[in-house]
């Protein structure tokens, strides 16, 4: 879309409304963004951001600013549209100061920063709004907007949907097309061009395709190894689309599996399964992840499921909420989780398989499509 589109602009402004609502109880005048996420998901410009950290924005209750450079300021301004409520600048000054500047015209004493800012930044701040007798006091929002990001809506529910549409069909492809001799890289690219042929704008992240003993390091990298008769193939991937993400993991077999190989697939599924039938809002991360451990510990595989059962998804491929030990909180109704419990058996193989989905008040609604029976090619 060349201007944002009223739906878009709508979802956006109800964005910034429930910020505002939370700048207001936390006490705050204003408030520094330069977190490429939390600026994606308030402003609603997709395909904009990257991974330079160019962009500073400041918010108050009454003015929404943002200062850019020439490599985006075009972009902006066609997608946000002529009547943005945003004040879109590229003017040649250093974003620190740039800052300073805007805390003191609105006259805000307390301006709060997000933990990502870099000590660069902050350092420079504190030094112009010092030497420019700027009175400003600067708490930390300790992940204040990672807070609300975790809560999704309907648009951006959407997107992941459309985007694990295309991972689905990547695995369907991936299906027919692996064969014992073949290398994990061969795999990697065949999947990559599938996905970003077929609609994805973007990956994920970095493919895994891992087999073998390969499998049993869980974030291992896809290596000149050949597929073998009888491997277990861990392939963990997906599809980004206007920025978000999806992540799917599932193990295929060549060939018959051993009784060993069906056991440990089997094992994890259930633990899968447990944890996807029964997760409700509320729910503490950290009990998801007990459950799903204790079904595995069950069949004396506990030490071999050392990572977390899973995490938030969206703007991000890792984000709150996490189901993991050390995770104590609630998961909030609507945010949207993986379920990826894992067994991985060191000089053998590993087995790992990862749905994600929405937390609901009538349970956990699977984003993901692809079958969860062990498919033996």
């Amino acid at each position: 879309m060349d201007t944002m589109d009223s739906t878009v602009a709508d979802v956006c402004s109800t964005r910034v409304t429930r910020f505002r609502a939370l700048m207001n109880e936390r006490g705050y005048d204003g408030v520094i963004l330069r977190n490429n996420p939390d600026l994606r998901w308030l402003l609603g410009t997709e395909r904009t951001f990257d991974f330079e950290i160019a962009h500073t924005a400041f918010i108050t209750q009454n003015g929404l600013w943002l200062h850019t450079d020439s490599r985006y300021y075009n972009t902006f301004i066609t997608k946000l549209g002529p009547n943005t409520s945003w004040v879109i600048d590229m003017d040649d000054i250093n974003p620190a100061d740039w800052a300073a500047q805007h805390a003191y015209q609105t006259r805000s004493h307390i301006v709060a920063l997000e933990d990502t800012c870099d000590i660069a930044f902050l350092d420079s701040f504190v030094a112009f709004a010092h030497a420019h007798s700027i009175s400003v006091d600067i708490p930390r929002m300790h992940g204040d907007i990672a807070d609300l990001r975790m809560v999704k809506d309907q648009a951006e529910v959407d997107a992941m949907k459309h985007a694990q549409s295309i991972t689905d069909a990547g695995f369907t492809h991936m299906l027919n097309f692996m064969k014992v001799g073949m290398s994990e890289l061969e795999l990697r690219v065949e999947l990559d061009n599938y996905m970003l042929s077929h609609g994805a704008d973007a990956l994920a992240f970095d493919t895994i395709t891992i087999s073998g003993p390969n499998g049993a390091n869980p974030h291992g990298q896809p290596s000149e190894r050949k597929l073998q008769q009888g491997d277990m193939v861990v392939m963990d991937f997906g599809a980004a689309w206007h920025d978000y993400h999806t992540d799917m993991t599932r193990t295929v077999c060549m060939g018959a599996p051993s009784e060993e190989q069906q056991l440990v697939y089997d094992t994890v599924r259930r633990a899968q399964k447990t944890v996807e039938d029964s997760i409700m809002p509320g729910d503490l991360g950290s009990d998801m992840h007990n459950r799903a451990l204790a079904i595995i510990a069950e069949q004396g595989y506990g030490d071999y499921f050392k990572h977390g059962l899973g995490h938030g998804v969206g703007l991000e491929i890792h984000e709150r909420p996490y189901l993991r030990p050390q995770y104590t909180k609630p998961l909030p109704e609507n945010s949207v989780v993986t379920v990826e419990p894992g067994i991985y058996l060191p000089g053998k193989f590993g087995v790992r398989i990862e749905d994600f989905g929405l937390v609901t008040a009538h349970g956990f609604e699977l984003f993901t499509g692809s079958t969860h029976e062990l498919m033996c090619l």
